[in-house]
């Protein structure tokens, strides 16, 4: 019998999992890269014997193959990826292709924002109990995590671009973060084609499963109406009352209740600041309730959880200001959060490769809590056009470092700084990781 075909687009880390899966399950594997593949990649490839190529995609040698994994940073739009669907190949994400082979209990967790957070802070409550990965859009693959160490369950991080190359995969437990206009550009700049693509962590559940989402996001609560689950829906909410199955917030407690079942948790000394925080322990709560999970185990991991690096990360502080790296803010909602987490006058560093942003909802933050913004991109017209008339100090810069030296010399005793891009970091930066390491290196520098 001949061996199944399994083409691999994208060398990272994603792609080396999936290889490794794959040739250990009989796939007869190639990886191709159009761009260079990392140095610690390779040598896993060629430690491995598997096949690959990087800044070159050979069609001759991928459409034979019987099965593509795509990278979720190639678009459905690529050239070769159409030839691959033209051919009647089927395309899938490293999550589908990784979950055929575990049998583990699933938490996929995806939403423009907050997953991250939730993700890392339902992984350190269930590892407390349980013997549980956390993989995704974080750390070690998904698809090297089954290879290796078969944990009982996993937590999965997802991302709308995973979730459309998902046929079959099912999380057990699938929690919705919240819904904003982010990555428009992949998506046609057509918000229903975004919400649904999201939605799809839950098109495979059955009565079975469940589904946690945040009942004060009305583009999730709206697009539920019009396209019922088959599962058992865990709402949590800030403002309203939830009686039934779900979570919601009364006296600075946090009540969640399933089957009847209601455990209490106060939120006085939870380490994460802000409202949205408590969105995010919440579904990480309810999550650990789920999974029985005891209750005093809950509390502790919300009371010692340490955050997510370059998510509100307080970096130092130098003569009576904080220097806060919020470089995961890649959407203006993230940095709405930021934003209305700030109790300082703030210095904002702002900017990057904009993804048709709408400022709007930024605006009475600046107005009541910005002193001061650095925008720091290759091109910063539009933000000059559009906050210019509302703070005294606006200063264009193309390096971090003198972004943050002109934030050092404009600050005085009492004020914050804060990275909060509120776009994509490839105009002057790698990713969002090398922009945040930049502004720490930059503060201690200082």
């Amino acid at each position: 019998m001949t061996k199944q075909r399994l083409i691999i687009l994208g060398g990272g880390e994603s792609g080396v999992g999936t290889a490794l899966l794959g040739k250990e399950k009989g796939y007869d594997v190639f990886v191709s890269d159009k761009g260079v593949i990392k140095e610690k990649y390779k040598q896993v490839l060629i430690h491995n014997e598997i096949e690959w190529e990087d800044e070159k995609h050979s069609e001759d040698k991928i459409l034979n193959a019987d099965l593509v994994m795509k990278s979720p940073g190639i678009p459905d739009k690529a050239p070769l990826v159409k030839q691959i669907r033209n051919k009647g190949i089927l395309v899938v994400s490293e999550i589908e292709f990784a979950s055929k082979f575990t049998s583990a209990t699933i938490v996929g967790i995806t939403g423009s924002n907050g997953k991250t957070t939730t993700a890392s802070l339902t992984h350190h409550i269930l590892k407390q109990e349980l013997n549980v990965g956390l993989a995704g859009n974080i750390g070690d693959s998904f698809a090297k995590q089954v290879l290796e160490e078969g944990y009982d369950s996993y937590v999965l991080e997802i991302s709308s671009f995973q979730l459309d190359d998902s046929i079959d995969f099912k999380p057990h437990i699938a929690v919705l973060t919240n819904i904003t206009p982010d990555h428009l550009d992949r998506y046609d700049y057509q918000f229903e084609t975004y919400i649904a693509s999201k939605f799809r962590i839950a098109m495979n559940q059955t009565k079975e499963d469940y589904l946690i989402y945040d009942a004060d996001d009305m583009v999730i609560v709206n697009h539920l109406k019009n396209n019922p689950v088959q599962s058992i829906l865990l709402p949590f909410s800030l403002t309203k009352r939830i009686d039934n199955n779900g979570a919601y917030l009364e006296d600075n407690n946090i009540k969640i209740t399933i089957n009847n079942n209601q455990i209490i948790m106060p939120t006085t000394n939870i380490t994460l600041q802000g409202k949205h925080n408590i969105k995010n322990a919440m579904a990480a709560s309810t999550v650990s309730h789920l999974l029985k999970i005891r209750k005093q185990t809950i509390r502790e991991s919300l009371e010692n959880f340490q955050g997510v690096e370059h998510r509100l990360e307080h970096v130092l502080k130098i003569n009576k200001v904080q220097y806060i790296n919020d470089s995961k803010a890649t959407n203006v909602n993230a940095t709405y959060y930021a934003l209305e987490s700030m109790d300082a006058p703030t210095v904002w560093i702002v900017g990057g490769e904009d993804k048709g942003n709408n400022y709007e909802e930024l605006f009475s933050f600046v107005n009541e809590k910005v002193k001061a913004i650095i925008c720091l991109g290759v091109d910063n017209e539009k933000l000059m056009k559009t906050f210019g008339g509302m703070v005294d100090i606006i200063v264009e810069t193309q390096f971090m470092a003198e972004a943050v030296k002109v934030a050092y010399k404009i600050t005085e005793a009492g004020d914050a700084v804060l990275l909060s891009p509120a776009c994509a970091s490839f105009d002057l930066f790698q990713n969002y990781e090398d922009r945040g390491r930049q502004f720490k290196n930059a503060v201690r520098n200082l």
